[in-house]
């Protein structure tokens, strides 16, 4: 039995982190000592779990199967040596959390600074990024997500809501004038956000009428970084729709100013999402507990 979990482990951090070498550097072991048990694996189930290349490894069809059970295993797994040892209810190991770029930086850092003084035995590895991360197969213990939840394998929490503003800089607004109908946007300069999760430009949304309404403005420019398009909007370039934490800041110091502030569309939900598992391990749920206080 001992083995077969040194195998299992060994199989799903090469499986997180597409090579041995990399696995093995997170592990503190040698690249050839994973390779050699996830074979003994793969020969004990008589399966093929990796296609194997000089550089990566990637799962195979079984791969990904077993893949999603041995995740949900060792998370138990540690779960029930932390309840047998006393700590069920202090967080402890390894907590990897995705987050997008600017609500991580700005909103959710400093609620792990926060963990990370209360629980000294607690570790974390943060990746900001706005792209979508495969949760099992990257071995992430909770996600923050905007929008709707599209992996129904996934739980939910909701913990805040998005506000969408319409900004331009105060300089432009002076030279141009301000829009006082969705009618006027067509005589401005529109700053689109391309979505590095489609590759598409982000519509415009308001709420008119008692309902949504969406638009797909013409435009010279668009940029695929919130911070980047924030930027556009301090250079005078034109309109952008943006979270409002985005622009806090310039909002406050009259930099930057919001237009047609009545036709701001309804909030869109921000998510802590997390692999379904009957067994939740103490550090995810003190992450979760932390996130019912997030500001945004």
């Amino acid at each position: 039995m001992k083995h077969s979990l040194q195998q299992m482990a060994a199989f799903a951090e090469t499986a997180r982190h597409g090579s041995f070498a990399a696995a093995a550097r997170e592990l503190g072991s040698a690249p050839s000592t994973l390779a050699k048990a996830v074979a003994r694996l793969e020969a004990s189930l008589q399966v093929k779990l990796f296609h194997r290349t000089t550089r990566q490894v990637s799962l195979t069809p079984d791969g990904e199967r077993l893949f999603g059970r041995c995740e949900r295993l060792l998370a138990e797994l540690e779960a029930l040596q932390a309840d047998a040892s006393g700590a069920r209810d202090e967080p402890t190991g390894l907590l990897r959390v995705d987050l997008p770029i600017v609500l991580g930086r700005e909103c959710v850092l400093p609620l792990l600074a926060r963990m990370a003084q209360r629980f000294p035995r607690l570790q974390l590895d943060v990746r900001l990024q706005d792209a979508y991360a495969d949760l099992v197969k990257e071995g992430i213990d909770v996600a923050v997500r905007l929008g709707p939840l599209k992996d129904s394998s996934l739980v939910a929490q909701r913990i805040g809501s998005q506000s969408m503003v319409l900004v331009a800089s105060r300089r432009y607004v002076e030279a141009k004038g301000t829009p006082r109908r969705l009618e006027d946007l067509s005589a401005h300069e529109a700053l689109l956000f391309r979505m590095p999760t489609s590759g598409r430009d982000r519509p415009w949304r308001f709420r008119q009428g008692g309902k949504d309404v969406e638009m797909q403005p013409p435009t010279r420019m668009r940029v695929n970084d919130g911070e980047g398009l924030v930027a556009a909007v301090r250079l005078d370039l034109g309109l952008a729709q943006l979270p409002e934490y985005f622009v806090r800041r310039e909002l406050a110091s009259g930099e930057v100013v919001e237009v047609l502030k009545s036709l701001r569309p309804t909030p869109s939900p921000i998510l802590a999402v997390y692999p379904g598992a009957r067994l939740v391990p103490a550090r995810v749920r003190a992450f979760l507990h932390e996130l019912r206080s997030l500001e945004v």
